[in-house]
């Protein structure tokens, strides 16, 4: 059995833990902390606990709580100084209120700050379910948000929707469940006349990211429809079902499962769990870029050979994680590369037999293993 409809969110047999991710926008309003609406799904959180469902949250807002108390423009992001300023304030703010009212119904949260590099590196992807599981099991929901006090452009995630499906796959949760400002996602921008809701998606093909809206209407948040297409892909890889709701609404969780209204991105048939970590990666040190015979080669599940492979881009060492796209610049895959990359620009286009000459010593059996790599 496995998760087919939004109903099926709230039950704890086919989804015994699911991630909450609460948006900017949801937390924080231009009166401040909108108190009355969190009040509303923390008793929904603890209604889920108490049928048995594990809950992580996922929430933004501290750099929108930061920003009101030092009275920063733009929200706090008119400058990533600002930005990481606000956070520092707003954090603290936000993990008490989270505290305070979970423990209102019986339950402990715990805060955990993560940055990109938490996720993308292996021991420490490993460290945070290692927490994440523990925690889970003592009975505490974790509050989890993006470090912004000290995550950089280069080294961030840059919105929660993403960060939910990495956290998901983290946690080994069954769903994730985005709360937004928009019902779903609808077959055109949802404010032109005939926009429909799509209840369900099996699997982002190029007509549905045509769909997306780039941008956070509310202007708080840092995340659009494309940032959760984005969530979709990485959660589907790894075989966790994903959904978009409107939280605008009381009592949202209960409003998206019971009246399905939503839309549920289903699952691929689940990948290993070291594989799931490598596709869903969103930081990679290099692409290497292959003919047509080595992208049929690659979906008949072959490893990627160095005679295959047309162009070398970036500056990566040997097990660092690399892009494999095709001639047109479609990505193919990602992989973890057996070589640095001035020893693929070496042997790039050439067969095995030269290998050991060229580089000096004996060869591996490819520029990329079948074992370390993932086709997306």
């Amino acid at each position: 059995m496995s998760i087919s409809r939004l109903a099926d969110l709230a039950d704890p047999a086919l989804c015994p833990r699911l991630v909450v991710k609460v948006g900017s926008s949801l937390l924080v309003g231009k009166e401040g902390v909108r108190r009355h609406w969190i009040e509303g799904l923390v008793a929904e959180i603890a209604a889920m606990r108490s049928r048995g469902q594990d809950v992580v949250v996922v929430s933004s807002g501290a750099i929108a709580l930061g920003a009101a108390r030092l009275k920063l423009e733009k929200g706090g992001r008119g400058s990533l100084a600002d930005a990481q300023a606000a956070a520092a304030v707003g954090q603290i703010a936000l993990s008490g209120l989270w505290a305070e009212l979970l423990g209102a119904h019986g339950l402990t949260a715990a805060q955990l700050l993560l940055t990109l590099e938490d996720l993308e590196d292996r021991r420490r992807y490993l460290n945070a379910t290692a927490t994440l599981t523990r925690l889970l099991d003592a009975g505490a929901v974790p509050v989890v948000n993006e470090n912004d006090s000290v995550a950089t452009q280069e080294i961030r995630f840059g919105d929660n929707d993403r960060l939910a499906a990495r956290v998901a796959q983290a946690a080994r949760a069954s769903a994730v469940l985005l709360l937004s400002d928009v019902d779903g996602l609808y077959d055109r921008n949802p404010s032109e006349p005939g926009a429909k809701l799509l209840p369900e998606v099996r699997g982002i093909s190029p007509q549905v990211r045509a769909m997306a809206d780039g941008g956070s209407s509310s202007g708080l948040g840092s995340g659009g429809m494309t940032s959760k297409l984005q969530a979709a892909e990485i959660a589907e890889r790894a075989g966790i079902a994903l959904a978009i709701a409107n939280g605008t609404h009381d009592t949202p969780i209960a409003r998206a499962t019971q009246q399905a209204i939503g839309t549920l991105f289903f699952p691929r048939g689940k990948a290993g769990a070291r594989k799931a970590w490598l596709g869903g990666r969103l930081r990679l040190k290099g692409t290497l870029t292959v003919d047509d015979g080595a992208a049929r080669a690659l979906g008949r599940g072959s490893s990627l050979l160095a005679a295959g492979v047309t162009a070398i881009e970036g500056q990566f060492h040997r097990g660092d994680a690399v892009a494999i796209r095709s001639v047109d610049g479609s990505v193919l895959a990602h992989g973890l590369s057996e070589y640095d990359a001035a020893e693929c620009q070496a042997i790039m286009g050439r067969h095995s037999r030269e290998h050991a000459d060229l580089l000096g010593y004996a060869p591996r059996s490819a520029m990329v293993h079948r074992d370390q790599l993932v086709l997306l």
